[in-house]
């Protein structure tokens, strides 16, 4: 029986882990997605055996796995690790292959990677000491407003009359929240102001070139969010499938240059 090689690629993140299948072609045939938690090599662990099970394969089938992200030393199967930053520009070059500025925003922290029409990255800039702008943020203002998560979107969606935020900060901002409730304003309203705040937060990190890609969780799971940035900025902006999988999808086709 011939052997199907896959490569594959881990990325943990403080808040999720993400792990992405590739076979020989590149093609993204395994996938799986969950929170890191506090022991990140159990989920590592938990992730691969999910991802490989999509993908029809098994451990011994993976040429080479590459870890990026927070907890990359973790990942007691995999051979290599890559930067976050790295790993999000093969990433996204691979599905875009011009030259971007490429927006990322995950759980704990924002990016900004510019590459240019050869994919070498150009400049970069991360936003490691404050919580606003990233997933953190919006799950804490979903907590004040007791809304689950997953209702954000739908909710920003629906406004009719925005209501900005005065603060980027995470406290402050929560405070003007709770006094926006106390003042009677509409649930959507709010929501899409504090969509607002974390965009402006984000654009306010670096400028953009002309061709924009945002990827990452929050992006994936609140794509109106992509549109108010496409308003702001007044351009389209390129979103790949599966914008929370671009770092691993870039470490896996790391594992994969590596093993040619």
């Amino acid at each position: 029986m011939v052997v199907k090689s896959v490569y594959g690629g881990v990325d943990v993140g403080a808040s999720r882990t993400k792990i992405a299948i590739l076979d020989t072609a590149k093609n993204l045939i395994g996938h799986a997605v969950k929170k890191s938690g506090t022991d990140f090599a159990a989920t590592s662990d938990a992730c691969l055996s999910a991802a490989l099970k999509m993908a029809g394969t098994k451990m011994s089938d993976i040429e080479k796995t590459v870890a990026t992200g927070y907890g990359r030393k973790n990942v007691s199967f995999a051979r290599d690790t890559k930067t976050e930053i790295g790993c999000h520009a093969k990433g996204c070059f691979y599905y875009f292959p011009f030259a971007t500025t490429i927006i990322d925003i995950g759980g704990q922290d924002n990016k900004i990677i510019k590459l240019d029409s050869s994919g070498k990255r150009t400049g970069f800039k991360m936003n490691r000491k404050c919580a606003a702008g990233t997933g953190a943020f919006l799950e804490e203002m979903a907590m004040r407003l007791d809304v689950s998560l997953g209702e954000m979107d739908r909710l920003a969606s629906r406004s009719e009359n925005m209501v900005k935020l005065g603060s980027f900060c995470t406290v402050f901002s929560a405070t003007e929240v709770l006094e926006n409730i106390r003042r009677g304003k509409k649930l959507p309203d709010i929501v899409k102001g504090v969509f607002y705040s974390m965009i402006k937060r984000v654009l306010e990190m670096d400028t953009l070139t002309p061709k924009v890609v945002m990827t990452g969780g929050v992006v994936a799971h609140n794509p109106f969010m992509v549109k108010m940035t496409e308003k702001i900025i007044e351009r389209k902006i390129l979103v790949p499938d599966y914008p929370q999988l671009t770092g691993a999808i870039g470490a896996a086709l790391y594992a994969e240059d590596s093993s040619t």
